[in-house]
């Protein structure tokens, strides 16, 4: 049968699917020898920058990101290359400076970026219209995401009016992103109806498998109309990463969906990913590979943070209390006005929940971050914050009802010149920027390389 409806992929491999099983430390030499061949494959485009990918660059693989992403275009001509910027925290976990943003998304798209997939913590779109306007004046495909959880709020009308937004500010594209499995199948379908009824421009379909129902809704999502989906090769697929490329393409094969992809090119692609998975399991001691984790239906919490915060609890030797902590996570959410839980909200509501449960009482000790995020901070929450536990945090504060970056004056200036006082005065443009996402960590990465 002639494809009808082709579906297109994102490949995931070089970024989400190391970052979800290999605790994002893929190096690039590992990648190098499979680029001409991913870029032959026929993908939508090859997710393969950002994320927590520029921080594990800097902090554990002692590689430059800008260096990184020059390789991957040398070798990536046909394809676009994809990444996952956190709108106004750029790559990091504060709020930066307009022009910061601005220059950033320049650079990236000068390196080589052609599909920037830009999202907010809180899908305050506020926080999103300096890069979104950054990345389409660059030339870049933009597209803007719907973060996907579940509350009270989050309906499939609250996702329709948070699209229309987007596509109001220019998008080219929306993308569902369903960072903890949380979306059910018959779900997903409902979703992508609705979307697609009301929004012109392309639907791309981001999920993990922690929950086990990816596949599912991916072909759920599709039968309903979705556009695009995001795939890992198999050594880097299912677990809390993204379901397979090969099943996926083989189970529309024949159909009005199929991909047109050849499965027999992914075979020595799946053959030395496998490689490269044993090989940072051995020299990084990782472990990489996850069961499906249903507990996530109940608790919301994406799958790497599990882990995260068990060891948390384990080396203050109190693992004993892990079942109390997945039980205060939801209930310090729904404190905070259901924030998704997606970085930096999962940190921010982990660290909370882990305090009140280590404590033995709820908010006695209250980290800066979550009064911020109380005060408005990181933009506005789905609902607003508890009113008892907002006077308990932040008093009488006053609560920031504007786009939390209007208070931040540029930067730009100022980055340059702590960077000449610290001995680089003839840093580069892309030095500048690194050392604004993680000042200490650059500045170890430049004492090493300058």
């Amino acid at each position: 049968m002639s494809a009808k409806r082709p579906v297109k992929i994102t490949e995931t491999v070089l970024r989400d699917g190391h970052q979800s099983l290999a605790a994002t430390r893929m190096r690039i030499n590992d990648m190098l020898p499979s680029l001409e061949q991913l870029d032959n494959v026929g993908y939508f485009a090859l997710e393969a920058w950002g994320g927590a990918t520029f921080d594990s660059c800097l902090r554990f693989l002692n590689e430059d990101p800008w260096e990184r992403l020059k390789t991957l275009k040398k070798h990536v001509k046909k394809t676009p290359i994809s990444m996952l910027l956190r709108g106004q925290n750029i790559l990091g976990y504060n709020h930066y400076a307009d022009d910061v943003v601005e220059l950033f998304v320049k650079k990236m798209v000068e390196y080589g970026v052609g599909v920037i997939r830009v999202f907010d913590a809180l899908n305050d779109v506020r926080n999103l219209e300096v890069a979104i306007k950054a990345g389409i004046e660059s030339g870049a495909h933009v597209q803007g995401v719907c973060v996907y959880t579940i509350s009270p709020y989050h309906t499939n009308e609250s996702y329709i009016k948070l699209a229309h937004e987007l596509v109001d500010r220019g998008v080219n594209s929306i993308c569902i992103k369903d960072m903890s499995g949380l979306l059910k199948p018959y779900v997903a379908y409902d979703l992508v109806k609705a979307l697609k009824s009301e929004i012109k421009v392309p639907i791309e379909l981001h999920t993990h498998y922690t929950s086990g129902f990816g596949s599912m809704a991916y072909l759920k999502a599709i039968e309903a109309g979705v556009d695009i989906i995001d795939c890992a090769l198999s050594p880097f697929a299912l677990g809390t990463s993204q379901p397979c490329t090969e099943s996926m393409i083989a189970t529309l094969e024949g159909t009005e969906y199929d991909t047109g992809i050849d499965r027999k090119n992914l075979k020595p692609l799946a053959l030395h990913f496998a490689d490269v998975k044993k090989s940072l399991a051995k020299d990084f001691g990782l472990k990489t590979y996850f069961d499906v984790d249903t507990n996530v239906l109940d608790f919301q919490i994406p799958g790497g943070m599990l882990s995260n915060l068990y060891n948390q609890l384990k080396e203050q030797g109190m693992e004993e209390k892990y079942q109390d902590l997945l039980e205060e996570m939801p209930r310090v959410r729904a404190d905070l006005g259901y924030p998704p839980l997606v970085t930096p909200t999962s940190q921010i509501v982990g660290s909370m929940a882990t305090f009140n449960v280590m404590l033995g009482e709820r908010y006695k000790i209250v980290p800066r971050e979550v009064k911020d995020l109380a005060r408005g901070k990181y933009g506005r929450t789905p609902l607003p914050v508890a009113e008892e536990v907002r006077e308990k945090i932040i008093g009488n504060e006053p609560i920031i009802d504007y786009r939390p970056a209007d208070d931040i004056p540029p930067q730009l200036d100022t980055l340059k010149a702590q960077l000449a006082e610290k001995g680089y005065p003839n840093a580069s443009v892309e030095d500048v920027l690194s050392y604004a996402l993680f000042p200490e960590v650059a500045l170890e990465f430049f004492k090493n390389n300058r």
